[in-house]
């Protein structure tokens, strides 16, 4: 999380230097609408910026999960990107709208222009041409943006509607690389500026006809056939394997994929909970019923159900030098470490490893066979029922593993509740780096 943090940080610092490199925000003289004309160009450039790398890191690419530690911080720092460019693109929209409603009201005064108008030539001039039309797409195509950026946002907005709607953003896009086209300051194109923005909006074009044409991962999809299924109803869960034509390129414990079961839902992302056996060609998946669409997989479901994977994805993947591990699943966060016990089968370590599960609900067969994989694997197994004996902390964690200072945690549950340890075993020392947070959440 420090990490995407960090990149978000210097996106935002270098895209204001390049922009403060080619311009001003202390025009001479300085007054409102000397003021408001390069505000609404720099607010224009950082909105536009913000959108075109969001409409990157939405094809998904696998070049820069490394950099980005994981999908699922690209995902979050797509999230924040995006509302970055809504919040953006209020203030852009403001002062250029806004300034024109007071000037009808009689609250500003325009100033006249002084001197001779300037005379446009060549492109510079039909691009003059360009401007109302330019202004009034940019204008609704922003009101759509508001209303698809904010469904974006609410949770309560079920996922299948959101993945139709949330596409429409790239569409709407399109659109405002016109509007960026005609309205950019002209002189900014021949400066590292232009440039820059030239880049972005090639590349953010490139990823929204990607996008509306169904290319996002296609390279990574794999069919295959539900080959078992075994529901748990006390615990709400599916666990089921489905079995692959060729194509996968395997996975590592940890790592996650794209699921399509049904075409009108579309692809759901879950976590896979087995290693890979190349002899086998088979993923297995266990499923919590946490919404609309995991809350009706008992009934929908079936053995020879044909499916669409796409992947792997992630960097929850296990991978450091400390001599000691410490897992912690709450709950449906158990699973990428039943996949690493798995694993660890036919690849031994000599990492101690002590897993912590925390569940509110009891399933004495799930727990039996957790119990079985941990013994077959070696690791240390502490099971917390949190409605009896109330929740983990740090603390108690730390408590079972005296040598904690020398693990590495890898956590995967409720993001507040992780955020809540991570925080504490920084307070008490932890290195930084050491906590390891899968933020599984795509929206």
């Amino acid at each position: 999380m420090a990490h995407i943090k960090r990149v978000f940080l210097f996106l935002s610092v270098f895209f204001t230097v390049l922009w403060l490199l080619a311009d001003t925000l202390w025009p001479q003289p300085l007054t409102y609408f000397s003021f408001r004309s390069v505000f609404v160009q720099l607010s224009g450039w950082l909105a536009m910026a913000a959108m075109s790398l969001a409409m990157l890191l939405a094809l998904r690419p696998r070049w820069l999960e490394a950099p980005l530690h994981g999908l699922d911080k690209m995902y979050r720092l797509h999230k924040w990107l995006g509302i970055s460019a809504l919040v953006l693109g209020l203030l852009h929209w403001w002062w250029a709208k806004g300034t024109k409603w007071m000037v009808g009201w009689g609250w500003l005064v325009k100033p006249p222009r002084s001197g001779a108008a300037p005379e446009y030539t060549g492109l510079e001039a039909w691009l003059r041409t360009q401007r109302g039309l330019a202004e009034t797409l940019g204008e609704w195509t922003f009101y759509i943006a508001l209303v698809l950026l904010v469904l974006a946002l609410v949770k309560a907005f079920p996922y299948r509607l959101f993945r139709k709607t949330h596409k429409l953003l790239a569409l709407v896009y399109l659109v405002l690389v016109y509007h960026t086209l005609v309205l950019f300051k002209f002189a900014y194109w021949s400066q590292p500026l232009g440039w820059a923005m030239a880049a972005l909006l090639l590349v953010g074009t490139v990823a929204a006809v990607l996008v509306l044409t169904g290319q996002v991962g296609r390279s990574r999809k794999v069919a295959g056939t539900i080959c078992s299924l075994q529901t748990h109803p006390g615990v709400q869960v599916v666990e089921g394997s489905i079995a692959l034509q060729s194509g996968w390129p395997g996975h590592q414990p940890g790592q996650f994929a794209f699921v399509t079961s049904s075409r009108s839902e579309g692809a759901h992302p879950y976590t896979i909970a087995s290693a890979w056996n190349p002899q086998q060609q088979q993923l297995r998946f266990v499923i919590k019923a946490l919404g609309d669409w995991t809350g009706q997989l008992q009934d929908y479901l079936h053995e020879g159900l044909p499916v669409q994977v796409e992947g792997p994805y992630g960097c929850f993947d296990f991978t450091d030098q400390q001599p000691r591990q410490i897992w912690i699943g709450a709950g449906i966060g158990i699973t990428p470490f039943i996949a690493k016990m798995k694993h660890r089968l036919s690849h031994p370590s000599t990492q101690v490893i002590d897993l912590f599960l925390v569940t509110a609900e009891r399933d004495d067969e799930a727990l039996q066979r957790l119990r079985a994989d941990a013994a077959a694997a070696g690791v240390n197994l502490h099971i917390r029922l949190s409605r009896e004996e109330g929740r983990l902390t740090a603390e108690q964690i730390r408590a079972a593993v005296p040598e904690w200072q020398q693990a590495s945690v890898w956590f995967c549950g409720p993001a507040a509740f992780g955020q809540t340890l991570q925080q504490d075993f920084h307070r008490h020392g932890l290195a930084s780096g050491r906590f390891h947070q899968e933020l599984f959440n795509m929206r």
